[in-house]
């Protein structure tokens, strides 16, 4: 080469050093690119170019620029140094190990290639502990490998899709997202990218758009297996959901309670539907009058997902119908905290009335009669127990019947006051205290309300027909 374009070269090298100096990368990139042109058998000038790319962030440009200097000068320690790097940044640790020995083959005290091993050496070890961890589905750990891996190899697309899927099952899908986008961003066909972008919709029960991506993935790698198999149970699930929704709407509860079940089935790690078919088959549930069953169903929604309000108004409801007032007002009031409406501040009222009301004595169930019971029901229902618990019934009983019999006697005696008065009977419905309402209900005495209401003193006796036997006759 005639010596006036060896100096071209030169002095093209050395402007690319003075841009490479001031951080002006793609300047230097160019100068650097002039001279390779003039000169394409310069190491050097490909080791320079390699070592800009590198700072571009270019590392698979920058590996084939430094492979190529180490063709033309196999004793080019930093052309070897920086296809190490090249090799680390892009995840392919055990070729960069291979680069590192080879410098401390040609320099056995370079600090540089001894640093670099011991790094491309802890990636290895990043990446067996992070498989591992994976399968074990231990997935925080997975992500704490990638992340140190990834200090060492930021280009490397293979630890971050790693590092995503395992985001994506652990629930964390705008971090997810972030990492797949900025793969497709640098290449769009990714399919990785694609199957981890896919999975964040599924696992956000956005089941419609996950399919597409997924489609997508399969179109750039048609045996991609991951994406195979979430496409497959993202249709299952989808239609099986469907399916169930609209036996429901039929009124088939039977059969809607038989696709849900088989719906939850499909894929466990899918939360957030799972949680949707859970608090769907707690309402079957609830239809089908389950109410404990429906309980248990709307708590397994709520550990998949404890912001799944409509799970905690089903349980509450649940709870409400079975009388368990105290588990109501809980629920009642974690919905109240979290949307802080109308509906929802008068439904924790109604839970905290009934609860109260719980503590109460229940005089429908001492009279043995329902809440909707007519005047004449509360009457005949008083009869039949105040004589079954008349103390003269049982004088012949021991100390301790006797005493709990008179106490039962005086309970069916207050019951029968406060319900046989309709303005007592509908201040104690609304759970207004009746004391605070002047009515005391220790003095009254349950003897003169049975002689009231059977007529008076004398008006009956009860006489012994045989051993533990009586019977009563009016005067």
């Amino acid at each position: 080469m005639p010596a006036a374009r060896t100096r071209e070269a030169e002095s093209f090298k050395e402007q690319g050093n003075v841009y490479y100096a001031k951080k002006d990368y793609n300047e230097a990139y160019n100068y650097y690119t002039k001279a390779i042109d003039i000169c394409p058998h310069n190491a050097s000038y490909y080791g320079n170019r390699a070592a800009t790319l590198m700072m571009l962030g270019r590392f698979r440009e920058a590996l084939g620029d430094s492979q190529q200097s180490v063709r033309l000068d196999d004793c080019f320690v930093r052309g070897h140094l920086r296809e190490g790097k090249c090799h680390l940044s892009l995840g392919n640790a055990m070729a960069a190990s291979r680069c590192f020995q080879r410098v401390l083959e040609l320099d056995h005290k370079n600090t540089q290639a001894q640093q670099e091993l011991k790094n491309a050496s802890a990636v290895l070890e990043y990446e067996k502990i992070a498989e591992i961890d994976f399968e074990k589905r231990d997935f925080r750990k997975a992500v704490f490998c990638m992340d140190r891996a990834l200090e060492f190899a930021p280009a490397c697309h293979r630890f971050k899709i790693l590092k995503a899927e395992c985001l994506a099952l652990l629930g964390r899908y705008p971090e997810a997202q972030s990492v797949a986008s900025d793969i497709l961003r640098m290449d769009s066909t990714n399919a990785d990218a694609l199957y981890v972008r896919g999975l964040c919709l599924y696992y956000e029960d956005c089941i419609e758009k996950a399919v597409q991506f997924f489609i997508q993935a399969l179109r750039m790698a048609p045996d991609h297996e991951k994406a195979c198999m979430a496409c497959r149970n993202a249709k299952a699930l989808k239609a099986k959901k469907e399916d169930g929704n609209k036996a429901f709407k039929e009124g088939n509860y039977k059969l809607a309670y038989e696709l849900y079940t088989e719906a939850l089935g499909i894929d466990p790690n899918n939360i957030k539907t799972n949680a949707k078919l859970y608090c769907n088959r707690g309402t079957v549930n609830s239809k089908l009058r389950k109410l404990e069953e429906a309980i248990d169903d709307c708590t397994n929604a709520i550990k998949l997902d404890d912001t799944y309000i409509k799970a905690y108004l089903r349980r509450a409801q649940c709870y409400m119908d079975t009388e368990q007032y105290e588990d109501a007002v809980r629920d009642y009031e974690k919905v109240y905290q979290t949307e802080k409406t109308k509906e929802h501040k008068q439904l924790l009222k109604n839970a905290q009335l009934e609860l109260k009301k719980s503590k109460r004595k229940d005089y429908y169930k001492i009279l043995g009669v329902d809440k909707n019971a007519s005047e004449d029901e509360i009457k005949k229902a008083y009869r039949k127990r105040a004589l079954m618990h008349h103390p003269d019934r049982h004088s012949g009983a021991s100390a301790e019947v006797q005493k709990e019999e008179e106490k039962k006697f005086k309970e069916v005696g207050e019951a029968f006051t406060i319900l046989s008065d309709p303005k007592k009977k509908a201040r104690y419905d609304s759970g207004q205290d009746l004391e605070e309402d002047g009515l005391n209900m220790g003095d009254f005495d349950a003897n003169n309300i049975f002689k009231a209401f059977f007529g008076g003193p004398g008006g009956f006796s009860f006489e012994a027909s045989g051993p533990g036997n009586f019977f009563f006759q009016f005067g």
